[in-house]
Parts: structure tokens; sequence; C-alpha cells
């Protein structure tokens, strides 16, 4: 992904979040990982974590995780910051760019 791409990656989220915020009481989003390393491939995906007001049930959150994708058109890792790995949660919340 390029530095243009990034951006537009980051404004396609920026023009969803009204949605996601009264759809799916999504509070924050943002980007971590390959795509902020600059380390992503073709092969990668996008690391999306979000932060929630009412926690979604399964359905839901795949929902999500699908509407990113499809939107995105890349496939997205979507994180629930609240079910972070215990070992991993310091280093995605060092990285993470929100959008």
């Amino acid at each position: 992904m390029t530095k243009v791409q990034t951006r537009v990656l980051f404004s396609t989220l920026e023009s969803l979040k009204p949605k996601l915020m009264e759809q799916y009481h999504i509070t924050r989003i943002g980007v971590f990982g390959s795509v902020i390393h600059g380390t992503q491939t073709e092969e990668s995906d996008v690391d999306v974590l979000i932060e929630f007001s009412e926690p979604p049930g399964l359905f839901k959150f795949m929902e999500i995780e699908e509407l990113l994708s499809d939107t995105l058109k890349i496939p997205v890792d979507l994180v629930d910051a609240e079910g972070i790995k215990p070992r991993l949660k310091k280093r995605i919340l060092s990285e993470v760019q929100y959008v």
C-alpha cells in the first residue's frame, strides 16, 4: 500500500465513522500493524482497532468486519480494544493511529 493508498484508507474510514458510530455504537476506530509500519504486502490485511460504547454480538462484529472489507476492498482484521490479548496490548495501543 502506497502513502496515497494509506491516505485513501484513512479518508474512507473517516467517511464511514458516522455510520459506524450510529449503527454499531463504535466510539473509536484506528489502524495498526503493517499499514502503520509501511511493511504491508499484496497479501496483507488491514488491522483495525475499534472501541464500542455497547459491546456487539458476534454477528454484528462479523457484519462490521465484512462492511469494512467490502468498502475498503481489502481484507480487514477487526480487533475489539476490550479483547486485545494482554501480551499484545501495549504494542498495539502504542502504534494505533485513530481516525
